[in-house]
């Protein structure tokens, strides 16, 4: 942590902080943040003149007051406890808890749900964690919450502009993020293409890195390596093996502050831990373009969905009355009719769930009586709605990125990359998004970002004659393990998962019946879809064992 004491103020930083909109400066150096606050000391007028991913710790001497603030993305955890007039924080959720943490059956609920423990909900029923762009004032009576962060949607006409400024923004904010032993994560998609050539505008060569699988349908090496080559970075691939996920499957599991689930965090960290084996300390990585330019395929989908909601009411009844409450419903052509109706009538955001798993099976006869009883199945939807409800914009796929800044950055891949890189000895830096250019897209019509089913077009345009072709035109790809896949092959992994697994039965979540019935099925050939349920089971127990 950084400190800054005057007559005034104290000031504390975890991570790094700048004036909006200039580099960042000497971390040591915390006159200028002074400054700020003492022009400023309403938070809500000094927040939007800071920048960067950061704890800020603002005391003041006078009043005795602590303000505790977080970046708008939520990219360092702070989690917090007030119990009987005293406040504890910290960004380690254990050190938080304490000896008398209790588990939260809400939470265990919430992580089957999502994958993950989204906030303010941690593991333990009396901690929270800092939702992002907000934070806490705290006093010997008090604890005040601040929300701090709220986009402002003024849009733009001039999209030639836009794009011009776009291409100029995200160059200043790899330029801002580079360094001495730096390199990129290169997976071969938009984002992580682009800061790799941002990077090699600031380096020769710049070092790139890639996870290879030897799994049809995961493997984006080539991807990578096209861009590698269009920019002439220094490009260094690791294929992972299955035996490599035996091998650190706990030690990554244990490494988080509580349970998480995707299953791409070993990819991460074997990236980064073969960065760090080739001379690098610091890696950029591409996260966020997705969601703040319109790039995952369920924004287009749920389009499409949303013209049933657009008819005129009389219009809708009627195709209601046609395929979902009639014998048409049932025809070849009817079902898909019908199939569509079924789906588009679940409104937003609930509709992003549908194939949720505690959505398409009966969670009471997934969870024992004891954890099922104890929670309310209603709480992850209305955390959901709550999010979609709170975005400034009327806007349908402002919303749902909006959502996404929470739920899939905040919650998800910020926790993963950060994490995994951590425990790899290697710090991470997002430049995709800066505060600035997160401003930036609530300028970009929604329009621009995504007309018709045409996912990231305005940043496509924004780079075209810098990306190489093959990049600009290649189809979405996630980064998942093939853990599915492997688990059927190696006889290491089945022991691993057999071990974790009759474990897991014993610890009264969920009902040993449903594990074994979900095991069987995934052996039946649903290898996807139930390889990501046990995933998730695996995960639990051993961080359970581990913590």
């Amino acid at each position: 942590m950084h400190v800054w004491q005057s007559e005034k103020l104290h000031i504390g930083v975890l991570g790094r902080i700048r004036p909006y909109g200039q580099p960042y400066p000497n971390q040591s150096d915390l006159e200028w943040l002074e400054n700020l606050w003492l022009e400023e000391p309403d938070p809500a007028a000094f927040y939007p003149k800071i920048s960067g991913f950061f704890i800020l710790l603002l005391g003041c001497r006078r009043s005795g007051q602590l303000k505790m603030i977080n970046d708008h993305v939520g990219a360092l955890p702070l989690y917090w406890r007030h119990q009987a007039g005293t406040t504890q924080a910290g960004t380690r959720l254990a050190y938080v808890a304490g000896d008398d943490a209790s588990v939260s059956p809400q939470s265990v609920y919430n992580y089957f749900y999502y994958h993950c423990i989204p906030g303010p909900y941690t593991l333990y029923a009396n901690v929270q964690k800092l939702l992002p762009g907000s934070g806490i004032s705290l006093s010997e009576q008090s604890v005040k919450p601040l929300a701090l962060y709220i986009p402002r949607y003024d849009v733009d006409t001039d999209i030639q502009a836009l794009q011009r400024e776009c291409f100029s923004l995200v160059e200043k904010a790899v330029a801002w993020n580079a360094g001495p032993e730096c390199g990129a994560f290169l997976s071969g998609g938009l984002d992580s293409s682009t800061v790799a050539g941002m990077l090699a505008k600031q380096q020769t060569p710049a070092k790139t890195f890639s996870i290879g699988f030897h799994a049809k349908g995961y493997d984006e090496t080539p991807y990578a390596e096209i861009t590698a080559k269009h920019f002439t970075t220094e490009h260094l691939t690791h294929y992972l093996e299955p035996g490599e996920i035996t091998e650190h499957f706990i030690e990554v599991a244990a490494a988080f502050d509580q349970p998480f689930g995707n299953s791409s965090a070993l990819a991460a960290y074997i990236c980064a831990k073969f960065a760090k084996q080739h001379g690098v300390s610091v890696l950029l990585a591409g996260d966020g373009g997705d969601e703040l330019f319109g790039g995952n395929e369920r924004y287009a989908k749920q389009k499409i969905f949303e013209v049933y909601h657009n008819l005129p009411g009389w219009l809708r009844g009627t195709a209601d009355a046609l395929f979902y409450d009639s014998p048409l419903g049932q025809l070849p052509v009817g079902k898909k009719v019908r199939s569509y109706i079924q789906q588009a009538r679940v409104p937003m955001p609930h509709r992003l769930h549908t194939y949720n798993f505690l959505k398409r099976m009966d969670p009471a006869s997934m969870f024992t009586d004891n954890v099922w009883q104890a929670v309310d199945p209603n709480v992850p939807g209305e955390m959901y709605q709550q999010r979609y409800d709170a975005c400034p914009a009327a806007d349908m796929l402002e919303r749902m990125l909006y959502l996404d800044w929470k739920f899939t950055l905040a919650d998800n891949d910020l926790v993963k990359v950060t994490q995994m890189c951590e425990l790899a000895g290697v710090e991470v830096r997002f430049p995709l998004i800066e505060k600035e250019l997160v401003d930036f897209s609530c300028r970009v019509p929604s329009s621009e970002k995504l007309p018709g089913n045409k996912l990231r077009y305005f940043y496509k345009n924004s780079f075209k004659g810098f990306l190489a072709d093959e990049t600009l035109n290649k189809s979405k790809h996630g980064f998942g393990l093939p853990f599915g896949v492997w688990m059927k092959q190696e006889p290491a992994l089945q022991a691993l998962t057999n071990e974790l697994l009759t474990s897991f039965k014993t610890r009264g979540i969920m009902q040993p019946e449903f594990v074994d019935q979900a095991m069987h099925i995934y052996q039946q050939g649903h290898q996807g879809y139930y390889g990501e349920l046990i995933w998730i089971m695996l995960v639990f127990e051993a961080w359970m064992q581990r913590q």
